[in-house]
């Protein structure tokens, strides 16, 4: 009877125990929670400046640049604290290995590259003699054609109708067309120009290789009747002596015609002498050197 009494006060004590039990765990929550306000606000409030300080170190660290007070030793001593540093021992400088690769690959491959080289030099040393040779031959060849126009068109009276020029676009042959290539307004060659063109054909004929560019110049007066502007009467006499040279020889894929219209004076359009001189055609010996 007893014992039953006493058993029944022993679980009335432990029952009590485990009512409580839920304090501790409580206690323990609120420990955690107030530990995690604690890191997050230590975390919100960041000191700006030593943040940056760390960035700027972990920077300098990872550059791959030495760091400083590490260049000292690549010199003969200490050079901030060479004050302190023993006057005695002389520290020898690091030299940095790096093998030299230009060097090794020279001697291996000396031979090869410098016979190359000579090659290439050798033959650009030919070319620019061949070039020199070549423009020195066209200017000859176009000096001996300047005197023979000269000579023939002072013998047959065509002097003052009749311009030779060496330019730097090639020989260039001046002819007026008044009186002697073509009349006023009109594209179709007079009787008394074909003598002399006859023998420009036969000068450009002894050479096969220049080509030939045939260019129509007039006045600035506007014209009317068969040509509508200067445009078309420039391109048409340019044209007409064009198959003229064709005709004599001279082989068609050397040439071309080009009408400038008033584009290109060479001298003032405000007299009639003036507009005589612009009205021409130049037949023009291209330079290939």
């Amino acid at each position: 009877m007893a014992r039953g009494h006493g058993s029944r006060r022993r679980g009335h004590g432990a029952e009590h125990d485990n009512d409580e039990r839920w304090l501790l765990t409580y206690a323990d929550m609120i420990t955690l929670l107030m530990a995690l306000f604690m890191v997050l606000f230590s975390i919100s409030s960041v000191n700006i400046s030593k943040y940056r300080t760390l960035q700027m170190a972990l920077k300098a660290a990872f550059s791959g640049d030495i760091l400083p007070g590490g260049k000292s030793i690549e010199q003969p001593g200490a050079s901030a604290n060479s004050s302190r540093a023993p006057t005695t021992i002389d520290t020898p400088a690091i030299v940095r290995l790096v093998p030299n690769v230009t060097s090794e690959l020279e001697h291996v491959s000396g031979g090869q590259s410098g016979s190359a080289q000579a090659s290439a030099q050798s033959a650009a040393s030919s070319a620019a003699s061949v070039q020199v040779s070549a423009a020195q031959q066209e200017q000859a060849s176009f000096e001996a054609l300047q005197r023979e126009l000269n000579a023939y068109a002072a013998k047959h009276g065509f002097a003052k109708s009749v311009h030779v020029a060496i330019e730097q676009r090639g020989l260039a042959i001046r002819v007026l067309t008044d009186s002697l290539l073509f009349s006023s307004g009109s594209a179709t060659l007079e009787s008394q120009g074909a003598p002399l063109l006859t023998e420009i054909a036969a000068l450009l004929n002894v050479d096969h290789v220049h080509p030939i560019a045939v260019e129509g110049n007039t006045d600035n007066v506007p014209i009317s009747g068969t040509f509508p502007s200067n445009w078309e009467l420039s391109t048409a006499r340019a044209s007409s002596v064009v198959r003229f040279l064709i005709a004599k020889g001279v082989d068609s894929q050397r040439l071309s015609a080009v009408g400038y219209a008033e584009q290109h004076p060479i001298a003032t359009n405000a007299t009639p002498a003036g507009r005589a001189l612009n009205r021409r055609v130049e037949i023009v010996l291209q330079r290939l050197y």
